[in-house]
């Protein structure tokens, strides 16, 4: 009966979608969790860019350890309202990746200037300038979010990283030492005719 079952063909077409699915989606959350410590959410791809949020300042729009994505846009298409994210440059804010709400705007001349606030704040940002933005907030990921906060968990790490790559790695390995018996197996059979 086990032997059946280890030689069903949809069954084992089934396991290598699974492993497969589940590789890719492990690989895929490594490189996003890393693509944003190492490059300090400072990374864009197409003007798109993925933001981790590290303060309670928009709360309860967005928390800690929320995974946002936010889309270059021309100065003049960011209106009032819109989650602005840009790069600080004066007071606390110099050097850190900022996403603010949009509170007012002001024009001259062609150029804006923008006046931005966190949700939770009672005092305004200081003035943001056209060439310190990096785009609006478009989509928060809730998935990307979700795994974020069990990964900076320590033993979140463990269940959803570690864990799963050991495992896939076990499997492969034995998926391995089983084609090199199957093929030693083969070879003695052959041999002994």
């Amino acid at each position: 009966m086990l032997n059946k079952i280890k030689n069903n063909k949809a069954l084992k077409i089934i396991g290598n979608i699974i492993y497969y699915i589940l590789l890719a989606l492990v690989i895929l959350i490594l490189a996003v969790v890393i693509l944003q410590r190492v490059s300090k959410n400072n990374a864009s791809i197409g003007g798109i860019r993925i933001f981790n949020i590290v303060t309670e300042s928009m709360f309860p729009e967005y928390q800690i350890g929320d995974v946002l994505i936010s889309k270059k846009i021309e100065p003049s298409k960011i209106k009032v309202g819109d989650d602005l994210v840009y790069l600080g440059t004066e007071q606390g804010f110099a050097g850190r990746v900022v996403t603010h709400r949009v509170v007012d705007i002001e024009e001259s001349d062609g150029k804006y200037r923008f006046h931005t606030k966190g949700l939770a704040n009672e005092v305004e940002d200081p003035v943001v300038q056209e060439n310190q933005i990096y785009g609006i907030v478009i989509y928060k990921t809730y998935i990307l979010s979700f795994i974020t906060k069990i990964i900076n968990n320590i033993y979140g790490f463990y269940f959803l990283i570690f864990i799963p790559l050991t495992i896939l790695i076990i499997v492969k390995f034995v998926k391995i030492r089983n084609e090199k018996e199957k093929d030693d197996f083969k070879e003695n059979e052959i041999d002994k005719k």
